[in-house]
């Protein structure tokens, strides 16, 4: 079967040998523009994508394509009814990137309440050299140990978020999810109160859009902490920023914003806050889970080869 990756940057320094394997002829494109997927996916079987936006247009015009392969588990860049029409296959990967996420949130949290990258600079400024005695402590230092953890959404992530920290002496509550009428946990407004620290692992949707807003943060203790590696449109930004400039809490540390890459002009970058931290959506890119990545995309094109697809969507 023929294959044609649209877009492999970002994951160009891995092993892909067993992908090539499965299809006769693989060829590979760091990006593709809008213009370029129609031309590109021509006489493909499989077509292989991460962020690249395939419409019901571009398959009608390509009727050799089988199989669409996402190599992430967002799925809003394949149009699903058209693909559902046409007979296509949507395979995506699943879970490829929990540890990746854990790891990356505790980072977060650690160096929030350790105060780490205040210390660094102090240290890179030559305060260290100065210092009156063996150490100095102008930040201060805060042990997770008996701290509440309040988590919203409660998947593989969110569990593996609450393992990791009740093994630091955490207490962890979980919020109902907006939005899941089925979940018989306390909602949100009730938590906020307690917790020392938010964490949020759900999806974006009409329910969860802006869900951490300037309420959220009134309800919020001064003393607390914001971590965000869900998506950017779950917290309103103003109110983010509004509420760290104002001391409505302690600190915030985000891997995401609602506009990916952001704008120059973004607030929160421009406002270079000591008690915000910001990553560049990265917090799933381990190299190990972006391996994953590829060995699901093989599984996923062995199943459909086999007449067993797995993974659809």
């Amino acid at each position: 079967m023929k294959a044609v990756f649209l877009d492999t940057e970002g994951l160009d320094d891995l092993f892909i040998d067993h992908l090539e394997k499965e299809c006769s002829l693989l060829r590979l494109f760091p990006t593709t523009a809008p213009g370029e997927v129609a031309e590109r996916i021509t006489g493909a079987d499989i077509v292989i994508l991460n962020k690249v936006k395939i419409s019901r247009q571009h398959l009608a015009a390509a009727p050799s394509v089988r199989l669409i392969c996402i190599v992430a588990t967002g799925t809003d860049v394949v149009d699903l009814g058209g693909a559902s029409d046409l007979g296509v296959t949507v395979c995506n990967c699943q879970a490829y990137g929990t540890d990746s996420v854990v790891q990356h949130v505790f980072s977060m949290l650690l160096a929030l309440h350790t105060n780490l990258l205040a210390y660094h600079a102090a240290v890179q400024a030559g305060r260290w050299q100065t210092a009156s005695q063996f150490c100095f402590l102008d930040y201060p230092i805060v042990e997770l140990k008996g701290k509440t953890l309040g988590i919203v959404g409660y998947g593989n992530l969110g569990h593996g978020i609450a393992t990791i920290a009740r093994a630091f002496g955490m207490r962890v509550v979980i919020a109902r999810r907006p939005g899941n009428p089925t979940d018989d946990r306390p909602p949100l407004a009730e938590m906020l109160a307690e917790v020392d620290v938010l964490t949020l692992h759900c999806p974006l949707t009409n329910q969860t859009r802006n869900l951490i807003n300037a309420e959220a943060f009134d309800l919020m203790k001064p003393t607390s902490f914001l971590i965000n590696c869900a998506r950017g449109g779950i917290v309103d930004e103003a109110a983010l920023l509004q509420a760290l400039q104002t001391k409505k809490i302690a600190g915030a540390a985000i891997d995401v914003l609602s506009v990916e890459p952001p704008k120059d002009s973004h607030p929160l970058l421009e406002a270079k806050l000591p008690n915000l931290i910001i990553t560049p959506h990265i917090a799933w890119a381990s190299r190990e889970a972006r391996q994953r990545i590829i060995g699901q995309t093989v599984e996923n094109i062995r199943a459909f080869k086999a007449g067993q697809p797995i993974r659809t969507v």
